[in-house]
């Protein structure tokens, strides 16, 4: 068997997220379905992590095994796009990978970053590729909010309810927060993350930014480990996974 990893750009405002679901289209399960039919052979895409209904991928990782070897890779990347390109999904690359690698498990790091749009005029050239909040944003508030939430802490407050994660402790590495014009960026690095919790951290730093919070009700509220008094979580289209890191 040989084991290949592939990089994934997508758009993921068409599907029900990464993960084959029963019904609905899902990035997992549109490429599975395209390579095996390129290679001939039933083939298991193994991703680096799940992304949710409506997130988007600037560089997934993922990996899978197949019988016969790939022999041009450039021939095979063109190919694969030709089928999946008007879904909105594009292989970046492919490289060839030793058994020991896994895309999740093997993953030292992930970036994730969250598009907010901050001006009174709904986007059109960006719909759906950001959070539009028409009122004006206080970043000195919200960079204070981050750096609460750097080091390692229990994000509970943070956890979906369906989250599966055996642990809600999780280490922020990294929140970094930039604007241009009227663009704010928020980046966020950690080995792994607890289901929508990078979402529902942005939500709680947008209250901060409207000053709907103070510094003290943002720290008590993620102290307080209740989901419950978590703002709501910021919608999906601003989200972007950008980059795995092994």
């Amino acid at each position: 068997m040989f084991r290949y990893q592939i990089l994934i750009e997508y758009v993921g405002t068409n599907f029900r997220g990464w993960q084959v679901q029963k019904k609905g289209k899902t990035i997992q399960g549109l490429l599975q379905e395209k390579i095996s039919k390129l290679l001939k052979e039933k083939i298991i895409l193994l991703g680096s992590g799940r992304t949710d209904t409506g997130v988007h991928a600037i560089e997934q990782s993922a990996h899978f095994d197949c019988k016969n070897q790939i022999k041009n890779l450039n021939r095979f990347l063109i190919s694969i796009n030709h089928f999946i390109n008007k879904n909105g999904v594009t292989v970046l690359k492919i490289k060839k990978r030793n058994k020991n690698f896994h895309a999740r498990f093997s993953a030292r790091m992930r970036i994730y970053k969250y598009i907010i749009i901050n001006r009174l005029g709904r986007p059109v050239l960006e719909n759906n590729r950001g959070w539009h909040i028409m009122k004006k944003l206080d970043l000195v508030a919200m960079k204070k909010g981050a750096k609460k939430l750097i080091g390692t802490k229990d994000f509970s407050t943070f956890r979906a309810s369906s989250c599966r994660a055996k642990s809600p402790i999780k280490t922020i590495k990294l929140i970094k927060i930039t604007s241009f014009e009227n663009k704010v960026e928020i980046e966020f690095r950690s080995q792994s993350f607890l289901q929508q919790q990078v979402r529902s951290m942005v939500g709680c730093l947008k209250y901060l930014g409207e000053k709907k919070w103070s510094i003290k009700k943002f720290d008590n509220v993620m102290k307080s480990k209740k989901r419950i008094l978590c703002a709501p979580p910021a919608p999906p289209e601003g989200l972007y996974l950008a980059r795995v890191i092994y």
